[in-house]
């Protein structure tokens, strides 16, 4: 299936209400409805179908797998393949939220804790696990959000949810932060992962950084910034990049 990129490449013309599939870098403390609602307006004075398949918190950055048209039909097949993250962790203190969306609310000593302990520690949460959603998530519950209720400061109960961890890697330990890689099926939550990797620890973790680097065979060397699509979108679609170059939207130069 042709992305927006590849379908550059062969010099054909979008047809956007028929069905268009983007790639775009979500920006940082923007939401996934954000950068969906941007791109409908500028689509204007279209009336199209847009939308997304995969969440991603405020806080996160990363791909997100943009369908208009008669492509937001696809959405759920997009949605349900595999994704691969980066991210930072925080160990030593642990957030309600977490990550940096609430206050740190206990801490921990982290003197005991060596390069190898904090390796050895993924090799338990490889395979299929059971992890509870945040409380300060976008699961709904009696029709309203778990985080409207969180920053209401009510409590809710809390359903284990089943996913799947194929990969789970650390990739630099500097403690306090350890980064790392993972891949994972639909519907994981890394800020559980983290929160779980923490208590594997016998100590605390929080998210500290979270980028999406892929989704199924999707990925974010593709993706374009919000930006520069919506300046390409209303500049025409025979103005997109092509391989290699980064052209800049009409409307920022």
């Amino acid at each position: 299936m042709d992305t927006l990129n590849t379908a550059a490449k062969a010099g054909r013309q979008f047809k956007f209400a028929e069905g268009e599939l983007l790639l775009v870098n979500k920006p940082y403390q923007w939401t996934s409805f954000d950068v969906v609602g941007k791109l409908r307006n500028s689509f204007k004075p279209l009336k199209l179908k847009v939308g997304h398949a995969g969440t991603l918190d405020p806080l996160a950055t990363g791909l997100l797998v943009i369908c208009t048209g008669k492509m937001t039909k696809q959405i759920d097949t997009f949605q349900a393949e595999e994704k691969e993250y980066t991210g930072t962790m925080i160990l030593g203190a642990t957030t309600p939220s977490y990550d940096m969306e609430t206050d740190v609310d206990e801490t921990f000593e982290t003197g005991n804790l060596t390069d190898e302990l904090i390796r050895n520690a993924c090799v338990q949460f490889i395979g299929d696990i059971q992890q509870y959603p945040p409380a300060h998530s976008a699961i709904k519950v009696g029709g309203e959000r778990l985080y409207e209720k969180a920053r209401r400061g009510e409590e809710v109960e809390l359903k284990l949810r089943n996913v799947t961890i194929n990969e789970f890697e650390i990739t630099r330990i500097e403690l306090p932060e350890v980064d790392f890689r993972v891949v994972c099926s639909k519907g994981t939550y890394i800020r559980s992962l983290v929160n779980d990797f923490g208590k594997a620890l016998n100590n605390g973790a929080y998210l500290s950084k979270l980028t999406r680097t892929r989704s199924g065979n999707f990925k974010l060397d593709d993706a374009y910034e919000v930006m520069e699509l919506v300046g390409l979108i209303r500049a025409g679609s025979g103005k997109l990049k092509a391989e290699g170059s980064t052209p800049k939207p009409e409307d920022e130069k």
